[in-house]
């Protein structure tokens, strides 16, 4: 396997078998070097990842555009995963399905450490990269407009927008609250986001009566960093 770091046994000798061609480089490997740059808190320096998969700086601008076109699609493939891992096992339907995943998915991104580590580096880029019009917002608008989707398809949900419009508008508002500790807040506001998307969701709901409280929340948590 590749990145053994235990080396065979003994100095090759003349019969060796040749060494193991370089690993294919192209975006999909550019991204997924980065990725794991991110993934183990480590910045993303250019001219180190040109070196790692043994191209220029010219070939990786290519492949990925700029450092920040890399990093904001380095981060949606982070959001698309731990979206996957806070919707898994999730009961229910309707509105109360849609803010369950939304309470595990917001959790999970304020608990990373991974995004704890380049914020903590980077933190202005990071909010311009997430809070913006770009990759970020459209992977989970797209993310969320299917969840919905499945929602009104069963039955569950009838909504008054078109749908990636409603789901492009709980991105924001849960992007705006999880994010505040970085916007000037004290902490992230997870459930003044739920409450607020409820508010969305809750002339959808037939059954609610006036009033109704926040749904339980499934209590389970996920382990998935972005």
């Amino acid at each position: 396997m590749s990145g053994s770091s235990v080396p065979p046994s003994g100095p090759p000798g003349p019969s060796s078998a040749p060494a193991p061609a370089r690993r294919p480089a192209g975006p999909e490997a550019a991204l997924a070097a980065a990725s794991a740059h991110y993934l183990r808190g480590e910045p993303i320096d250019m001219s180190a990842l040109a070196a790692e998969l043994g191209v220029g700086r010219a070939t990786l601008y290519r492949w990925v555009g700029s450092r920040e076109q890399l990093l904001g699609t380095v981060l949606a493939e982070m959001t698309e995963r731990t979206y996957r891992v806070a919707a898994r096992g999730v009961r229910g339907t309707g509105p109360e399905r849609i803010l369950t995943v939304l309470d595990r998915f917001m959790r999970a991104v304020v608990d990373a450490a991974p995004l704890k580590a380049f914020t903590e580096r980077e933190p202005r880029l990071f909010i311009r990269l997430a809070t913006m019009p770009g990759t970020i917002e459209d992977r989970a608008t797209e993310l969320l407009t299917l969840e919905l989707q499945r929602e009104i398809d069963r039955g569950a949900l009838a909504v008054p927008l078109p749908t990636r419009t409603l789901a492009q508008a709980v991105v924001r508002i849960a992007d705006s609250f999880m994010y505040a500790h970085y916007l000037g807040g004290n902490r992230p506001e997870i459930e003044q986001a739920l409450e607020v998307v409820e508010l969305l969701l809750r002339p959808c709901r037939h059954d609610a009566p006036a009033g109704a409280g926040h749904r339980p929340r499934d209590g389970e948590g996920i382990s998935e960093p972005v």
